[in-house]
């Protein structure tokens, strides 16, 4: 990725900023995973959480009041995304809207057969590239924090969204950097979407959230919340896409999970 220059230093001030005390006793409190972290990590990803909270719009809605805990919060989830990796963090989003819990969205869903349904569709998150927003419940947030070993994270599963945006097209595929890693990350994503329709189809016990089955773009996201949050059984169970996802993110969370015995 190909940075400006002003952009660039920037960043590098923020990042070398030191980090205000109440917002890392936020993070000590609030994100589970952080503390076990190494010092190198930990330093990385308060770094990253200055830059975002300069960069990204908050709004609170649905009466929520907004606080710096709230803001924290998320953007430290966020932020794991980031460690290791030349970022621009998440250039196709502007703001986050936060409620404090669930909210109903109108929509239109296609049913198949050329059939539509009207209505509202209750949601903890969404976001889309041509909105350049995110939205997400307060409660679903931190509580994703505060379990990261059940496999369900709401900030990790939307900033998945994200970074699928960056190659300018929400196809499940996040910018990569040859057409070598193309090429892999096809393959291993499509035999591995393949097996998990198959298993919603059949009913067998699958690691990997169902709603994966839905595209390409919700099975990165999903993905993306087990390799951070079950990192040791989607390793045993899903050793080619366990491989694919640390290639990409440089991380391995195994070193800081304590997700327990495999299911």
């Amino acid at each position: 990725m190909a940075f400006g220059f002003f952009s660039r230093r920037r960043r590098e001030r923020l990042r070398a900023q030191p980090f205000p005390s109440a917002w890392r006793a936020v993070v000590e409190r609030n994100i589970v995973v952080f503390n076990r972290l190494s010092v190198a990590d930990q330093a990385e990803l308060l770094g990253h959480v200055q830059v975002f909270l300069a960069e990204k719009s908050f709004e609170g809605a649905g009466g929520l009041v907004l606080t710096d805990e709230i803001r924290i919060t998320i953007a430290a989830q966020a932020c794991m995304l980031l460690l290791h990796r030349e970022t621009d963090y998440y250039p196709e989003l502007t703001s986050i809207i936060v409620y404090p819990s669930g909210y109903s969205a109108y929509e239109d869903r296609p049913l198949g057969g050329g059939i539509w349904q009207e209505g509202d569709e209750h949601r903890l998150g969404h976001t889309a590239r041509e909105l350049r927003a995110m939205v997400l419940a307060w409660d679903a947030a931190k509580q994703g924090a505060a379990d990261p070993s059940d496999g369900k994270n709401l900030v990790l599963h939307e900033f998945a969204h994200q970074l699928d945006f960056e190659n300018l097209v929400a196809d499940g595929t996040p910018a990569l950097e040859t057409r070598g890693a193309y090429i892999a990350w096809a393959r291993v994503m499509s035999v591995e979407l393949n097996a998990l329709r198959h298993a919603d189809d059949t009913g067998l016990p699958t690691l990997l959230d169902r709603y994966g089955a839905t595209n390409p773009a919700e099975f990165f996201a999903v993905a993306t919340e087990a390799f951070f949050e079950q990192p040791l059984a989607l390793r045993e169970r899903h050793p080619a896409l366990f491989a694919e996802l640390g290639g990409f993110f440089r991380q391995d969370p195994t070193t800081y999970s304590e997700e327990g015995k495999t299911p």
